[in-house]
């Protein structure tokens, strides 16, 4: 008998509040939340705080190989290892999202990540995946598929508070360049650029509260699932 795992993808540009909603869909459905972004901000880490060129592909892509990036699941949230040190906080700093774009433009870096990714969903018989590309390149057949948009200004804003709440001290504007940037640098690049996968459920999150927008994406999900 074959086993089903079933993917279910959120994907959107930074603060449109991917992560946070798939944490609570995750929840609801009673599985794990894959949070593809903590996978890319880890190699931005690697490239920071170990002096590896992000815009050198090979190089980051051997260094991940070596330091290893994985998921320690038995935490809620996850936590997000490099070379099995805890780096869930440092990967939220200002100095690692303004280069997290860059390093994730390269194919050899995703390319070792796809493979990490669903190699995670083949150990799941359920799974909901959140990032850039889950939709679009590395779950192109997962059966309910979402994207995720909001306005600029409310992407900041979120963005503010959750590096506040992490202790960081940021200027508005300052934020909102990095996240203009990171839209160019997302949607520009050869390798997976941000797109809304075809049939994909678009959903605006600016003015629907987490429960509202949860709420959609599980109705989505259980009408698929009592099929």
């Amino acid at each position: 008998m074959t086993t089903q795992h079933y993917v279910f993808t959120i994907d959107g540009a930074a603060g449109t509040g991917k992560t946070t909603v798939a944490r609570e869909l995750a929840k609801r459905l009673g599985t794990n939340c894959l949070d593809t972004g903590a996978m890319y901000r880890a190699i931005a880490v690697i490239s920071v705080d170990h002096g590896v060129d992000p815009e050198d592909g090979v190089a980051l892509a051997a260094a991940l190989e070596a330091r290893g990036v994985r998921f320690d699941w038995e935490q809620e949230p996850p936590a997000i290892l490099l070379g099995g040190k805890d780096v869930s906080k440092r990967i939220r700093d200002l100095d690692i999202s303004s280069v997290v774009s860059i390093v994730a433009k390269h194919p050899e870096v995703r390319k070792v990540l796809v493979k990490q990714q669903r190699k995670i969903r083949d150990d799941r018989s359920m799974l909901v995946a959140e990032g850039r590309d889950q939709g679009s390149v590395v779950f192109p057949d997962a059966p309910v598929r979402f994207f995720l948009v909001a306005e600029m200004d409310e992407r900041t804003n979120r963005r503010v508070k959750q590096l506040k709440q992490l202790g960081s001290e940021v200027e508005l504007e300052t934020v909102q360049q990095d996240i203009q940037a990171r839209d160019h640098l997302d949607s520009t690049r050869e390798a997976s650029p941000l797109i809304c996968p075809d049939g994909a459920i678009r959903i605006d999150t600016s003015n629907k509260t987490i429960e509202e927008v949860t709420d959609i994406m599980e109705d989505a999900v259980r009408s698929f699932l009592s099929v």
